[in-house]
Formats: structure tokens, sequence, C-alpha cells
């Protein structure tokens, strides 16, 4: 794996499983496409199941969790297979057990004084979120210049649209979307709409 989940790939999907049986085909879908890093959020009992059956049956997929607010999501999780880990926001404790899991994670900021405390601990890769409501690109824009050592992922918001702007800014590694997986592709089990969404995201950073 490359040394930062940012350079995967243009877009990491945003995955909500209802059912860990969709895991595998699903990702198989989204790496068909050429989006291999995959963050499953823990928002939902299959979360786990799923990382577990994408850590096992997808080679070629970079499994993560997402919505990682807790020491114990970081164990679960880590045990469960996944390769990084993606949290909505921050505190000292879930900062220090992610450190502690050796893998690579992106915590959550939304203000510029989050950025610097990150930066203060030794982190220089984090998720934008919620990315539309906390100024978009205008204000990951603006933190360029004073921090240009900050490197992100914006999640929130963001669509197919909206992403290549995302994507041009040079403090930008990636964006999180969920539009590749859209719920009712995922209900009516269409995974070659998936792959087709998925190969257009991963051609959205010409």
């Amino acid at each position: 794996m490359t040394s930062s989940v940012l350079d995967l790939a243009p877009v990491v999907p945003v995955v909500v499983l209802e059912d860990a049986a969709d895991a595998v085909p699903l990702a198989r879908a989204l790496v068909a496409g050429g989006l291999p890093a995959i963050e499953v959020t823990l928002r939902t009992a299959a979360a786990l199941d799923a990382i577990r059956a994408i850590a096992a049956e997808v080679p070629d997929a970079v499994v993560g969790a997402g919505t990682v607010i807790s020491g114990q999501n970081v164990s679960d999780t880590v045990a469960a297979g996944a390769r990084f880990l993606v949290s909505p926001g921050w505190t000292d404790r879930l900062l220090d057990a992610m450190k502690a899991s050796g893998v690579p994670f992106l915590p959550g900021v939304s203000t510029t004084s989050e950025v610097v405390a990150l930066l203060e601990r030794g982190v220089t890769e984090m998720k934008f979120f919620p990315a539309e409501a906390a100024g978009g690109t205008a204000y990951l824009k603006a933190l360029s210049a004073p921090l240009p050592q900050a490197r992100f992922c914006p999640t929130g918001g963001i669509s197919p649209a909206s992403a290549p702007s995302y994507l041009t800014l040079p403090n930008v590694g990636c964006v999180g979307g969920s539009w590749m997986v859209p719920a009712d592709a995922v209900a009516a089990k269409d995974w070659a709409r998936v792959e087709r969404l998925a190969g257009e995201a991963a051609a959205l950073r010409g």
C-alpha cells in the first residue's frame, strides 16, 4: 500500500451497508472501477462483518473503517481487517488510540484550530468534514497558504459536479463521497452500475 491513504485514488467511496453479504460484490465492483480504497462506515450492525469479508475476499481492495469515534471502534475495526481509519472529529483520547493502532488514519476537522492542534501532534493528513457545510473549497483554499503542510480528504455533501474543484486544490489528496454507491443500486445488487459510477469517479482527476 502507498504510504498515504490520500494517494490511493481521487475518490474514496463512503459505504453504508445494511447487509454484510453485499460487501464483497460491492467492493469488487468499486475496485474494478478503479477505486481501491473503500471506507465502510460504522453506522450499521453489518459494518464489522462487511470489513472482515472485504479484507478476507477482495485482496485488491484497501478497506478502511469510517465513523470511528472511540478506542473500542479502533480496536474492533483493526481486528476485523481495516487498513485505515477515518473519524468525523477527534479528541486526544481517540487520537491516541488511532496512533497506537499501527494503521493510517484521517482524523476529522472543520476548523483552523483543530488543524493546528493536529499539526502540533505530528498529524498532517486529515478528513475535512462536513466539507460543503464547513466552507467547501473556499475554506480549504484559504488554509493552504498559512498551513501548507496539512493535507485533506474532504467529505460531506460532495458530488461528481463539485469533486473536481476540490481535487485541483494543492492541499487536497482525494475526496470522500457516496454517489458511486447509491442505495438503490446496492439494494438492487446492480454491481455493474456501481462499477460504471466508480469508473467515472476514478477519472475525475484528469
